[in-house]
């Protein structure tokens, strides 16, 4: 009976559906879903399941073979991944980056390339081959880092800026990469570099300013037209179109395509329909960058990585040491305090996913061998397999080191308050403690800020605010803290057994000292002032009757009826 399946690519979708349905949501629980992804990619590809299939007809039902079918389709992944990049940017926030990106960026490229490319032409690459090393391999990935920031959400941190400005700059390097393997290869072919280059520059340019100025003047009346019809198939077809068009008009010019759909969510995020162009997109983002990661983790050739164990590990333990140490020093010399500079510098060490995209061009125009392009590919897969590892023990050496930093400062900390008394100590530095130090410091009143987180204690002490690391759940902190000459003990702990703990410890260790404590609710605030705080407020019922009093001014009632009212309501 003849088949009736003539959708191309359906036993590959159906297969990768299974993967991202029920396999990567059970190894979730114990891996990152990029991790996972890489792993089953692995086992699904041709030098997986694919060397034990024989004649097994169950085994080859879960093998996919047609590797450049699913990197066709996986690019789209990326594309969606620097559309929504652009998304979160905008001109003028770009500029405001442009130090980071544009400086410390470019630094990165350019002294990460030339050491690498170095290392390649010493160990007897081509002068052409190891130019193409040095560029692709300097950059790290944009997918797996930036999704990696953004489960931990840690994308706003300085750690995340950081390092997403130097990935921004290292995507719009992707350009003249591209056209530098190009170059090589008219060169190869017996064509003219600089009549190559020149004409590539141009349509560069040109391509750049075409897309910008018609986004600028028809992007906005179109996105207006479409939402008034109030379909959200019709604007979600818009989008589509304006992403992959826009992608495929700079591919069409031999330019990047990630680059095309980078300027379409630039062009996006100056209008008012951004955030709900990011929410459409998520689905779509998601399930493409899965399908990227598989056809990483198919590309591997498990059989080469047994043929040269040593010279592979080798290869990965170096670029990962190389790329993390020139990170580390270019961070630092951008200002940024050791403890993130070393995270940041770890978590940017691995080879990036354009090195597949480069090194598969370059082996296709004969500029790198089969044999090294296939080596590298192993060696820059292994880096991003080992991505997640790396930015979880970067992120802890980062909290050892500045635990460390914020030890030594709180014993100069402690020998400077040693004679301070009359002040008031406040347990916690959030937004409740905040406020509190900003009403004491304009009344002159003299006060001691606690938390046991290090950034928080850090970042208050470069601005000159009072503050030191500790955890101030623990009665031998405040103690150093002077809590029993203090005129006032402020608890703004968020956790509500650590607060009640703390409030029944100080009563009895310090019974003349006054006890203010923030509370969740009206109920935990009886609990406290049971426990012997002198006034517990509760956070809901202010929120609530300040929340109130706006309601009612706005209905015209008088601030001092207000007043009054919210007054007999408390």
């Amino acid at each position: 009976m003849e088949s009736q399946l003539h959708i191309p690519y359906l036993r590959e979708a159906i297969v990768f559906l299974v993967v991202a349905g029920l396999a990567v949501p059970l190894l979730q629980r114990k891996l990152s879903p990029v991790l996972g992804y890489l792993l089953i990619g692995g086992i699904i590809g041709p030098f997986g399941l694919g060397l034990l299939a024989g004649d097994s007809p169950l085994i080859a039902a879960l093998v996919i073979s047609d590797l450049e079918g699913v990197r066709a389709l996986a690019e789209i992944g990326v594309i969606f991944l620097l559309f929504t990049i652009g998304l979160e940017l905008s001109l003028d926030r770009l500029w405001s980056m442009r130090r980071l990106v544009f400086g410390l960026g470019s630094a990165q490229i350019v002294l990460t390339g030339s050491l690498i490319g170095a290392f390649a032409y010493y160990w007897g690459h081509s002068a052409g081959a190891a130019l193409v090393l040095g560029a692709c391999l300097a950059l790290s990935s944009t997918a797996i880092v930036t999704q990696l920031l953004i489960e931990k959400r840690r994308l706003g941190t300085p750690v995340g800026r950081s390092a997403f400005s130097v990935l921004l700059m290292q995507d719009l390097a992707v350009v003249p990469i591209l056209f530098i393997v190009g170059v090589l290869g008219t060169v190869t072919a017996g064509g003219s570099v600089i009549g190559g280059l020149a004409l590539a520059l141009g349509e560069a340019a040109v391509t750049v300013v075409v897309i910008y100025a018609a986004g600028r003047l028809l992007l906005r009346p179109l996105l207006r037209a479409v939402a008034q019809t109030g379909s959200r198939e019709a604007f979600m077809a818009v989008i589509l179109l304006i992403a992959l068009g826009t992608a495929a008009i700079t591919g069409m010019v031999g330019l990047s395509m990630a680059l095309g759909a980078f300027l379409a969510g630039l062009l996006i995020a100056e209008t008012e329909y951004r955030h709900q162009v990011e929410i459409d997109i998520e689905p779509f983002k998601g399930l493409m960058l899965g399908l990227f990661f598989v056809s990483v983790g198919m590309g591997i050739d498990w059989r080469v990585l047994g043929q040269e164990p040593f010279w592979i590990a080798a290869s990965v333990i170096g670029l990962l040491t190389l790329k993390a140490s020139i990170n580390i020093l270019l961070f630092l010399l951008w200002k940024l305090p050791f403890h993130r500079a070393a995270e940041a510098g770890l978590l940017l060490s691995q080879a990036g996913e354009f090195a597949f995209i480069v090194v598969g061009l370059a082996m296709g125009l004969a500029i790198l061998p089969e044999s090294t392009g296939q080596f590298m590919l192993i060696v820059a897969g292994l880096t991003m397999i080992l991505t997640p590892g790396i930015a979880g023990a970067a992120r802890k050496l980062g909290e050892r080191i500045e635990h460390c930093r914020a030890s030594e400062t709180d014993k100069e900390a402690a020998e400077r308050y040693a004679d301070l008394e009359g002040h008031v100590v406040i347990a916690g530095f959030g937004r409740v403690g905040r406020m509190i130090a900003s009403m004491l410091d304009k009344e002159g009143i003299p006060y001691l800020a606690i938390d046991r987180n290090p950034e928080i204690a850090s970042e208050a002490r470069k601005t000159g605010l009072p503050a030191r690391f500790g955890d101030a759940s623990r009665l031998e902190v405040l103690r150093a803290a002077r809590v029993d000459h203090a005129s006032a003990l402020v608890i703004t702990l968020g956790e509500e057994v650590a607060t009640e703990n703390l409030t029944k410890s100080m009563r009895e260790a310090a019974p003349h000292v006054p006890l203010y404590v923030r509370a969740r609710d009206t109920e935990q605030a009886e609990r406290l002032e049971n426990a012997g705080a002198t006034a517990a407020v509760p956070e809901t019922v202010e929120a609530s009757l300040q929340l109130a009093g706006r309601v009612l001014s706005g209905c015209g009632i008088e601030e001092e009826v207000v007043r009054q009212r919210i007054k007999l309501e408390r």
